[in-house]
């Protein structure tokens, strides 16, 4: 039976950072939240995904890998070009990845460590969102979504940790720590009026339990394992005919009276993944513009 082992004080890959004397106070800060070697961000051919690499690479990523499915890198192509144009002295790479499969992860894992040199970031954003009625729903759609948002994060959490034959230079073995951060939802907290979603409201909660089991699990490797549960994002999943109903709810429902953008994610991604959250492991961090608030308000209410 395997027995969980924590970290202790005297671990360098959990100690606090070495402070850098003679920084300005522009350069302490620009430092505080400068990201450090490579990433593998999944489902990063668009919305969140595609958001976070740019800011990603912003902040100081020396490489970044991008996995997607074929047609989402064709849509993007405009996007990814950009992404080369503007940051010539990063390394980018792009590698056509479906995340249900096994196969598929080991491979895309294996090509990025060797091209980049190492990963020490993974940010699995690669997501699935469909309604249905919970009586109608057949088990092929069920495990399709179970398979992507939940499954599929395991899978490229668990390879990029230490799955990958023949390859010293995945997070464990590298011996330096990482950042791993799944994209949970509004919806793993709760039902999402007035959309049937009980498949992806399930699949998305069980990516909090897996964060804060994964935290525990890989502390003493210096692996910090969080996730970002975004609210009502403009994304393009978002954009589909079947969200038109629940949108203007949504905003209804929303103290900040609107649904947010990609862009307003990745300050949580980026501190994640930076000094910043070094000290951050195993929690969930609400971007949802308060709504999450206003149900529990509103409930506290219905109930007295």
């Amino acid at each position: 039976m395997g027995l969980m082992k924590l970290s202790t004080a005297t671990n360098p890959l959990t100690a606090p950072l070495p402070k850098k004397e003679g920084l300005s106070p522009a350069e302490r800060a620009a430092e505080r939240f400068a990201i450090s070697g490579n990433v593998i961000v999944t489902g990063g051919a668009g919305g969140l995904g595609l958001a976070s690499v740019r800011a990603l690479l912003e902040h100081g990523a020396a490489g970044v890998c991008i996995f997607d499915l074929p047609a989402r890198f064709e849509k993007a192509q405009a996007e990814l070009h950009a992404l080369h144009n503007d940051f010539p002295n990063a390394k980018i790479m792009e590698g056509a990845v479906d995340v249900t499969s096994e196969e598929s992860v080991l491979r895309g894992v294996e090509s990025a460590v060797k091209g980049m040199g190492g990963v020490h970031v993974l940010l699995c954003a690669a997501g699935v969102a469909k309604d249905g009625d919970a009586t109608e729903i057949t088990m092929e759609f069920w495990r399709h979504i179970q398979d992507t948002n939940t499954t599929g994060s395991f899978l490229c959490a668990r390879t990029v940790g230490r799955w990958v034959p023949d390859v010293d230079r995945e997070m464990i073995k590298q011996g330096q720590g990482g950042s791993i951060i799944f994209i949970a939802s509004l919806a793993a907290h709760r039902a999402v009026f007035p959309v049937n979603h009980t498949a992806y409201c399930v699949s998305k909660a069980g990516i909090l339990q897996l964060a804060t089991s994964l935290a525990a699990e890989w502390a003493q490797h210096g692996i910090r394992v969080n996730s970002i549960s975004p609210g009502y994002i403009e994304t393009p999943m978002t954009q589909v005919e079947e969200f038109a109903l629940g949108k203007k709810i949504w905003e209804d429902r929303t103290p900040m009276g609107r649904m947010g953008v990609a862009e307003e994610v990745t300050g949580p991604v980026v501190m994640l993944s930076s000094g910043a959250g070094r000290f951050i492991t195993g929690i969930d961090i609400i971007v949802d513009g308060g709504s999450l608030t206003k149900y529990y308000v509103m409930m506290m209410t219905l109930t007295r």
